[in-house]
């Protein structure tokens, strides 16, 4: 079995392995080391016990009456890893309280997990999240993203449990890719299928609307919908919510279509996935109007009785959840509606709820996490991208101005597919600001929206010979400052982990 424990990898002259990689056991030690801001995979093992090393790539010598294996950072040996030490692999989550850590560059898990063991408090965390939308714009593949947790876990000595989100899926396609990869958690995004009624539509729209739905896949007819909702109230913790026809009709017009995608996407992934332990979240978030507490009741009964069990549910909140920026609304307005939100997913599960946009929302954590009892899940993304850019401004001003000045040429483009109310016309021209001003744009409201919604334009922008433009340059400028960077993310993700921690110390 391997373990943590005093290695003598670190003794041999010409490797320089992070201290805290290094996993021991009788016949092999396993560690991470660095050469020329280039990362490498180091095991050595007593000879005789070479076994250990077939599954990884790599050049094999002798050391000291020893076997050494130097190999690459590549997906084979990721996959060796997971299978050699278990808490690499990713797992499912269940209730407990849980934090998603977007990751862009694939760069930013050494300092997620430096914030984990700073926040302390049991917080389960999943280092490899990725939507599908933005594997497109990053160019890179779900494997990428699992395999850069893998490495970024390993690197910093992280062995306790860890999830992996496929994140914001549409297709039966996103699900196989991410599935073939080895993610364990689906989130499922029927944003599209979600329909849109009027507030002042006349009764007639309202029932032909209400006829129209697709009933042979909701396996329900018009007559049994209504038989078990109409006159009916739920007792939600003293709460009643209950349904008139109308409120019924809105609720099915606006989300029975929804509910009929999700249930696709759900008998699908079971089905592929077989044996395999997977779970799944439901994300309404994406839409236009919140999720009032009748319509979330009536979506856990819809799934639920069409055989979808899911572990987390996102409801489109009330306020503005804009990406990278602090929560815009009435806090008190906010609290009221997710504390019966959290009733409901109690009484109805128990399921988690989930916070999407999640990160910055430094002013709702605290009831966040204490009307949820803890059984929450929080999804950041580009926050982390944020800091990798806070880390370019501080030590590559000249690199940071001129993508700065490229996301403001591509931000009216880019946000179309966002929830963002920045305005080009208040975030600062970088041509009027020194160096030494540039490190305080990262924390301009305006600035991190334009910089937030840019990333994919940013990462894959080519030059006039076809090579990229910024990729390239950031990646070494960001390899080169690792130290740097990881401090920046431990600083930024503390901030978002103390309320969680701190609820689960009192619970």
């Amino acid at each position: 079995m391997f373990m943590k424990s005093v290695s003598t990898i670190a003794s041999v002259p010409h490797l320089k392995v992070r201290p805290q990689s290094i996993v021991s056991r009788a016949d092999a030690e396993l560690a991470i080391g660095d050469e020329h801001e280039t990362s490498y995979l180091a095991i050595q093992c007593a000879t005789g016990h070479e076994d250990v090393l077939r599954s990884f790539d790599g050049e094999v010598s002798e050391h000291d009456g020893r076997r050494l294996l130097i190999g690459p950072t590549n997906g084979r040996n990721a996959a060796a890893l997971r299978a050699q030490l278990p808490w690499l692999a990713p797992r499912t989550l269940g209730l407990c309280t849980s934090f998603g850590f977007g990751d862009r560059l694939g760069l930013a898990t050494p300092g997620h997990v430096r914030a984990l063991k700073s926040a302390g408090g049991s917080i389960f965390p999943v280092f490899a999240q990725q939507s599908a939308r933005e594997l497109t714009r990053t160019a890179r593949t779900a494997r990428d993203v699992l395999d850069a947790a893998t490495f970024g876990a390993f690197a910093e000595g992280w062995t306790g449990p860890q999830g992996a989100d496929a994140d914001h899926l549409k297709t039966t396609a996103d699900i196989d890719a991410y599935l073939a990869a080895g993610f364990t958690m689906f989130t499922i995004d029927p944003g599209e299928h979600v329909g849109q009624l009027a507030t002042d539509a006349a009764p007639a729209d309202l029932r032909a609307r209400f006829d129209a739905l697709p009933w042979s896949e909701l396996e329900e007819t018009p007559a049994g919908l209504m038989a078990r909702y109409e006159g009916r109230t739920f007792d939600i913790e003293g709460c009643s919510i209950g349904f008139s026809r109308e409120d019924l009709a809105a609720a099915a017009i606006k989300y029975a279509r929804a509910v009929v995608h999700v249930t696709k996407m759900y008998r699908h992934l079971v089905s592929a996935a077989g044996t395999r332990v997977v779970e799944l979240e439901v994300s309404v978030d994406e839409t236009d109007t919140p999720t009032s507490p009748a319509e979330h009741v009536f979506v856990a009964h819809e799934l639920r009785r069409l055989g979808v069990r899911w572990a987390s549910l996102a409801p489109r909140l009330v306020g503005r959840f804009e990406k990278g920026v602090d929560y815009i609304g009435d806090a008190g307005t906010f609290e009221a509606e997710w504390a019966i939100h959290a009733a409901i997913a109690r009484v109805l599960g128990p399921y988690k709820l989930s916070l999407h946009s999640g990160s910055d929302k430094f002013s709702l954590y605290e009831a966040v996490a204490a009307q949820t009892r803890g059984i929450v899940h929080v999804k950041t993304a580009g926050t982390s991208w944020l800091e990798a850019l806070r880390t370019l401004a501080t030590g590559d001003a000249p690199l940071f101005r001129e993508l700065y000045r490229f996301a403001r040429a591509h931000y009216d483009v880019d946000r179309a597919s966002y929830h963002v109310s920045a305005r080009l016309d208040a975030a600062p021209d970088p041509s009027t600001l020194a160096d030494e001003q540039l490190p305080a744009l990262l924390d301009h409201f305006h600035v991190r929206q334009v910089l937030h919604v840019t990333f994919g334009s940013i990462l894959t922008a080519r030059d006039s010979s076809g090579s990229s433009r910024f990729f390239t340059r950031i990646m070494t400028d960001l390899r080169g400052r690792a130290e740097e960077y990881a401090a920046n993310l431990e600083t930024h993700f503390c901030k978002h982990l103390a309320p969680f921690a701190a609820a689960r110390g009192r619970g």
